[in-house]
């Protein structure tokens, strides 16, 4: 290596490619066609080997739609070849019966499908596709029936968060993961359909009431981290017992169809660090300049929402996606509990 490596990036989220087959509205990417320079094959071996040196744990192929890349298996064993896990995420709008046998030969490490909603109508409306409710029910259930490992992704907005009780329904007792997001103002998604401050609480509070109801064999539901922070009421609905701030640059990476790097694909382009063309991952990770948004955070850069908070120097003001989308800039999270608790609930 050419610098010493202070970071690990444990998770790699990486996009295999643009193209979809949906046309979902809250796409922060808008996805659809695929970019005209994505990664070939060959790089894409470079860049897992390249990603096994860095000492990476666990590398989730996600689009657009990763099945509609025509190499897919091909980077899929590549990533167990050099020892990483292996995961998918997945619309569920393909030939499932053909795929599904092909993901159970590689024994991935997890695979999620996209349901966002409880009812056919409302999931066909926001994915763009009529028929699409269909499909990702199938995917599940032939998922399920592969005895893979599956995780059902719900992406949460004004449009579909009166159905998590329905979706609830749908998986309840089949031994499939929950991971409820929110749906961010970016990319396809306009603001005229993002949660409100109110109903984000209402979301969080549903998490954590199933959570109480329900033992992970019944329900493993998780808040993602877009969920939080510090509440007087609700615990931390994550995987972890207390939120420590974003982790893109820290143990989280993501790698864009065309070679991009970024720490999150959750945030703008000028969050990009350089492309694997021009440097490798390993030269661009350990970078003593990159990421420097989270690496040399100080919380005097904390925003208006999070400045002076007694636990700014370790929440760093939440997720960075959710606060750029939500209020322009990072490190300034404005729906944190523990800000907006006071205002909803009537308390000082």
């Amino acid at each position: 290596m050419s610098q010493k490596q202070e970071y690990t990036p444990v998770q790699v989220v990486w996009e295999t490619t643009l193209r979809c087959n949906l046309k979902c509205l809250h796409c922060g990417s808008s996805a659809g066609n695929a970019r005209p320079n994505e990664l070939s094959t060959e790089e894409g071996i470079k860049l897992c080997r390249d990603l096994a040196e860095l000492n990476t744990k666990e590398v989730c192929l996600m689009g657009g739609e990763p099945f509609l890349r025509k190499d897919w298996p091909i980077l899929a064993k590549t990533v167990k070849d050099f020892g990483m896990k292996l995961l998918f995420i997945s619309n569920g709008f393909n030939n499932n019966k053909r795929i599904i046998p092909m993901l159970r030969k590689l024994e991935p490490y997890g695979v999620s499908a996209s349901l966002d909603g409880g009812r056919a109508e409302t999931h066909d409306y926001i994915r763009g596709v009529k028929g699409s409710f269909d499909k990702v029910m199938e995917f599940i259930t032939l998922a399920r029936e592969a005895d893979l490992p599956t995780t059902i992704i719900t992406t949460v907005s004004k449009l579909n968060y009166k159905e998590l009780p329905l979706i609830k329904d749908i998986i309840f007792g089949r031994q499939i993961a929950w991971q409820i997001q929110v749906a961010s103002p970016e990319g396809r998604f306009p603001m005229k359909y993002a949660l409100s401050k109110e109903e984000y609480y209402a979301v969080a509070l549903f998490i954590a009431d199933m959570q109480k109801k329900y033992n992970k064999g019944e329900l493993p539901l998780i808040g993602a981290h877009c969920f939080g922070y510090h509440s007087r009421y609700i615990p931390c609905l994550g995987l972890y017992p207390e939120f420590m701030g974003c982790q893109a640059g820290i143990t989280i990476l993501s790698i864009k169809s065309n070679g991009d790097v970024i720490g999150c694909l959750a945030t703008p382009e000028e969050y990009i660090e350089g492309n694997i063309r021009e440097r490798s991952v390993v030269d661009i990770w350990n970078d003593p300049d990159a990421f420097a948004y989270n690496r040399k955070f100080k919380v005097e850069g904390l925003g208006e929402n999070c400045r002076g908070c007694k636990y700014g120097e370790t929440c760093k003001g939440g997720c960075m996606g959710f606060s750029i989308a939500f209020s322009g800039k990072p490190h300034n999270h404005p729906y944190c509990f523990y800000k907006i608790e006071p205002e909803i609930l009537g308390k000082k």
